[in-house]
């Protein structure tokens, strides 16, 4: 069966990308986001990397990300007034900062430039299969059909519990985010982010290019905090409790002791997704964190999304209907996501060390720069990483 139309369901990252790469690649894709209106002014910031960008520039959506983003291409680590400069990887872009509000809005407004229809206000809550087709039902009850449904819908995504009732669902990863921005500036390079190992806990900076220093912070915690449920607390004890933690600390305590509580983002518990027995069912297939979120300590959860909405459209435009497509994009995409899953993984036990590892972390973190964490050896499989848009995909390429 070949594909001409597909349903896309979730307007974040992954969802408009998709719609963008399917439309290149021939096929009519409408996105349906659950949400009313664009998340304006909500969320945290986030980073493209290289391998992200080079997704984006596949489908022709990168310039429209550069336009709200800014680089980021120096990196510090920091152990009290200890500091080590992180070497960037030669011949790579630098990494692309901005805020989620900003990236979500670019996207919307580069799909719709494509000629994809965005629709809000349409929370997905079944599927239909009847025949050569799908039918997706909306608690508006409104319908879409079209010959195949992409779950773009994050890591609490309804379509991965369509494809599998049993399907594992997020894991907390013992640590709840937070985010502002710090009426105090510091002197760093506008170009660098430090990442600093305080006392009790980690945080990192920035110079913010209106003034003052934008930083966020994670806290250890041993349940898992919803948004809502994080956002019921008030700002100023988030604030008493990061400035208990981080007292001593230079800058943290001056950045945490010059935040007003009104510019506080609580972010609620960071997740990732386990490893997924399966990705797709019938004509239904799941892209970006609805399939595979690395915690945000990878700095690779935008730009996988990315990159598996263009794979997903590369595979459906080359072979013959969605099953052999949705497996081949399986294949693509599962080893890549789960080893920068698993890199990510071992960076979250570092953020919070016992005391022991904080205290050999100033000895050791040089060593282990020239050796296991050098960059080209670290992170250069991931940024290298460049999807060929033009080269078809064969059906039993791995």
């Amino acid at each position: 069966m070949t594909v001409r139309t597909a349903i896309v369901i979730g307007g974040g990252v992954a969802g408009p990308v998709a719609a963008i790469a399917l439309r290149r690649a021939g096929i009519d894709a409408a996105v349906y986001e659950a949400y009313p209106t664009t998340a304006d002014g909500v969320g945290g910031s986030l980073a493209i990397a290289p391998n992200g960008l080079a997704a984006l520039r596949a489908v022709g959506a990168e310039d429209a990300v550069l336009a709200v983003s800014r680089p980021m291409p120096g990196m510090v680590m920091a152990f009290g007034r200890r500091r080590m400069e992180i070497p960037a990887l030669p011949g790579v872009p630098s990494l692309r900062l901005l805020w989620r509000a900003d990236l979500h809005r670019a996207l919307h407004e580069r799909a719709r430039a494509e000629g994809v229809r965005i629709e809000h206000g349409r929370r997905l809550v079944s599927v239909d299969e009847p025949g050569p087709g799908v039918v997706a039902r909306f608690a508006d009850g409104s319908t879409a059909s079209a010959d195949i449904l992409v779950g773009a819908d994050g890591v609490n995504s309804t379509v991965r519990t369509l494809i599998d009732p049993a399907a594992p669902g997020p894991l907390h990863t013992g640590l709840l985010g937070f985010e502002s921005i710090a009426d105090v500036e510091v002197p760093e390079d506008p170009g660098t982010i430090v990442y600093a190992f305080g006392r009790r806990g980690f945080y990192l900076y920035r110079r913010h290019p209106g003034g003052g220093t934008e930083w966020g912070a994670n806290l250890p915690q041993d349940r898992p905090w919803s948004p809502a449920e994080a956002r019921a607390v008030p700002a100023a004890e988030w604030l008493r409790v990061l400035a208990e933690v981080h007292v001593g600390d230079d800058p943290g305590a001056e950045l945490i002791r010059a935040t007003s509580p009104d510019r506080l983002q609580v972010l609620g518990s960071l997740k990732i997704m386990p490893s997924l027995p399966r990705w797709h069912r019938g004509r239904m297939a799941l892209v970006g964190d609805a399939a595979h979120a690395p915690s945000n300590s990878s700095g690779q959860g935008a730009s996988l999304a990315v990159e598996s909405a263009v794979q997903l459209a590369r595979c459906l435009r080359d072979l013959p209907g969605p099953g052999p497509a949705f497996e081949a994009y399986e294949r693509l995409r599962r080893p890549r996501v789960e080893r920068v899953a698993a890199r990510a993984s071992r960076i979250n036990h570092a953020k919070a060390p016992g005391p022991v590892a904080r205290a050999l972390m100033p000895i050791l973190m040089p060593l282990a720069m020239r050796t296991v964490m050098a960059p080209e050896r670290a992170v250069g499989p991931e940024q290298r990483y460049v999807i060929d848009w033009a080269e078809p995909v064969g059906q039993a390429q791995p």
